[in-house]
């Protein structure tokens, strides 16, 4: 069903899906990845988890999708913490949720979001990353000009604080400038495979400054003595195997690092058997730490 609901004064759209039967089940709030809306990877990893007797929220972040906020298709790094907050706010006010068994899932970007999320909200009992990104400003300047980049971002910010348009550019490109370049990503979100009505081939460019100063990786320092899941795959070029191992090298116990045999970042997004795959080891890996 679709829900409405509201974080800092800002509409949020999204679906809520309830398993059949009765009695209250453990519930999953989830994010996904940068540009993503709800009919894409998260509307996905929610079906198939409410398929697996699952409670599950997808929903569109401030300025993304059929929510609310300004300016549009801007990435708010502190704004998505506080949405994902009122979601569980909706998802324990439902007579189906039993509120001391929700888990925040993420994929790609929104696996360092559920984490940093799951770290600091004691209402989330558990946390499973999925092709995350657990971005923090050290492992985002190696290799690029990380001052220079801050300069021209803060050049684009000023001209926008008095009074000029919101700079954009495309999500994705196969041949030009865009936030993610390259064949990989054009081939989810510029072909049918990524298709949605509300998503749209543009972002801010301020939200590549959010990007490369977010630090969501420090969540895997205070998440313990929840739960974590990192599955990752073998090979991804846009959200790092090291990552992903550093991330669970900083959680503490109980923890548990699952490699899947994926080639590609997106992969993960929509490609069987990885999708299985990793739904039946999210699933698994709740219900053994959602019991009631």
């Amino acid at each position: 069903m679709r829900v409405e609901f509201s974080a800092d004064g800002i509409v949020l759209a999204g679906d809520l899906r309830i398993p059949s039967g009765s009695g209250v089940r453990p519930a999953v709030v989830l994010t996904g990845p940068f540009t993503g809306v709800r009919e894409q990877v998260t509307g996905l990893y929610a079906e198939r988890l409410a398929a697996e007797g699952f409670v599950t929220l997808a929903f569109d972040h401030r300025c993304w999708g059929e929510s609310g906020g300004e300016p549009r298709r801007h990435e708010d790094v502190q704004g998505k913490l506080h949405d994902l907050r009122a979601a569980v706010s909706l998802l324990r006010s439902r007579p189906e949720v039993d509120p001391e068994r929700i888990a925040a899932v993420g994929i790609c970007l929104g696996g360092g979001y559920a984490l940093k999320f799951a770290a600091f909200d004691p209402r989330v009992k558990a946390f499973a990353g999925i092709a995350g990104a657990y971005n923090n400003p050290y492992s985002m300047r190696t290799g690029m000009d990380y001052q220079g980049a801050l300069g021209g971002f803060a050049g684009v910010l000023e001209r926008q604080d008095l009074g000029g348009a919101v700079e954009y550019l495309p999500a994705v490109s196969t041949d030009g400038e865009a936030a993610m370049p390259g064949d990989e990503p054009f081939a989810y979100y510029g072909t049918s495979r990524g298709a949605a009505a509300s998503w749209k081939n543009e972002v801010t460019r301020a939200s590549i400054c959010e990007l490369i100063t977010m630090d969501n990786m420090m969540g895997a320092d205070f998440l313990s003595p929840k739960p974590a899941l990192i599955v990752h795959g073998v090979i991804d070029r846009f959200c790092s195997p090291e990552g992903a191992e550093e991330a669970y090298r900083r959680l503490d116990e109980p923890k548990k690092l699952v490699w899947l045999d994926a080639k590609e970042h997106v992969d993960l997004y929509d490609r069987e058997p990885y999708v299985g795959q990793a739904v039946a080891e999210v699933a698994a890996f709740l219900r053994e730490h959602l019991a009631a």
